[in-house]
């Protein structure tokens, strides 16, 4: 079960005008079960998109891409679950182009305007036939209120769909922005995640488009990692319809309703990519690695990602076992070669209780090993990390390593 998470009821996902979603039943990997989802957008959205960094990246990321740089006006966007068209070769790239296709004469328009996604096993073929076959069933449930369905219809290896959605007022108009995302075992994006799908109903030119699902991601998805693993499959979509009468040009920026905008795409874009660690496979605890005082954000992301990707510290934290040298060692070899350890401190965190752990190089003088025990059997803890070398600061999320995740990953093609 997910650490302290619930999918949100479908009444609270708001619809964002100009986009309308359909699922559908068609039988990819498994039969009776939703694998297919279609994204229907109206003229005049504006799409902008990052991918995975793997070089083994997948067919439909490889067309997306593609599509994007040609700078077509997308119209629809395509998803299956169970086959991740991945390691598949031409014969792959020919399946996503055939997915483009067929959605392209469903709904008359160019191959280019279409994005295809998939996710699942990699090294199998996509049985393209089962996919064109399920998209009049797609196009007849295209609703504007169906991202719930449509949150259902991406999951793989997730025990609960994970979707999220604001309003915000922007000079006296109604911003809406809601999202969803799939994902719970090989995250470790190198720039989103497994999947994440985003609208807004504003105006976003599109370079401002571009910077902002960057700048979204980086606050997000990209500060996440269940197991170290970047997915050949990663990718995070953001649409702006601007049918909410609010638009911004590339020259606003700097303007305080922008400012507002972007903070609420982030804010979505955060709740998203917590979900997938709150449901990471076999996770019992989520934990925020919150690393301050370092030089730059980067090496203290990178001390976060060494903390949370560590396999000896998630089994430590999933037994509840205060064995916090682990925690020290990862911050030794993340990559800092002049870290002066004396400066740094580590801090245990959780229901509003903080502890010392370590400081000057060692273990706090006032540290017990019951406190620390205490706190890490909590399901919510936080590990603060004190760099003492500069003020960056940047939080990584994680979750624990419990005997499920092996059982979950050991029978995955099953």
């Amino acid at each position: 079960m997910p650490v302290n998470y619930q999918t949100p009821a479908p009444e609270a996902l708001f619809p964002v005008a100009g986009v309308r979603l359909g699922v559908a039943e068609a039988g990819i990997r498994k039969a009776n079960r939703r694998d297919l989802t279609l994204l229907a957008l109206d003229p005049g959205c504006r799409v902008a998109g990052v991918f995975t960094e793997n070089r083994f990246c997948a067919a439909p990321v490889q067309l997306c891409r593609r599509h994007l740089e040609l700078g077509s006006e997308i119209r629809a966007l395509v998803i299956n679950t169970g086959i991740a068209n991945a390691g598949t070769g031409e014969a792959g790239v020919q399946a996503a182009w055939q997915t483009c296709s067929g959605v392209g004469k469903l709904f008359g328009i160019e191959e280019r305007q279409v994005l295809p996604f998939s996710t699942g096993v990699i090294l199998e073929p996509l049985p393209v036939e089962r996919l064109l076959g399920g998209l009049p069933a797609c196009a007849d449930d295209l609703k504007a209120d169906n991202w719930h369905a449509a949150a259902h219809a991406i999951m793989t290896t997730d025990t609960v769909a994970k979707a999220a959605s604001r309003r915000v007022d922007i000079g006296g108009r109604t911003v809406t922005i809601t999202g969803i995302s799939k994902g719970a075992g090989m995250i470790k994006p190198n720039m989103a995640t497994m999947l994440g799908f985003m609208a807004t109903d504003a105006g976003i030119a599109a370079p401002l488009l571009r910077q902002l699902v960057r700048e979204a991601a980086d606050e997000s998805f990209n500060c996440i990692t269940v197991d170290g693993d970047t997915s050949t499959n990663d990718s995070f979509i953001l649409i702006a319809s601007g049918q909410s009468g609010v638009e911004f040009t590339e020259a606003d920026a700097s303007a305080a309703g922008y400012a507002q905008l972007r903070a609420a795409v982030i804010a979505v874009a955060v709740e998203l990519a917590q979900a997938i660690i709150r449901d990471g496979e076999g996770a019992t605890k989520f934990m925020t690695i919150a690393v301050e005082g370092g030089k730059d954000r980067e090496e203290c992301k990178r001390v976060g990602y060494a903390i949370g990707h560590s396999p000896l510290v998630k089994t430590a934290f999933f037994a509840s076992d205060p064995n916090l040298g682990r925690i020290l060692a990862a911050i030794g070899y993340a990559g800092i070669k002049d870290l002066d350890v004396n400066g740094v401190r580590v801090w245990l965190a959780s229901a509003g209780e903080e502890v010392l752990v370590a400081e000057s190089g060692g273990r706090a003088a006032a540290y017990r090993e019951e406190d620390g025990a205490r706190i890490m059997q909590q399901s919510e803890i936080t590990v603060r990390v004190d760099l003492g070398r500069g003020a960056a600061r940047s939080n990584v999320y994680t979750c624990d390593f419990s005997y499920d995740y092996v059982k979950i990953n050991a029978d995955y093609r099953s």
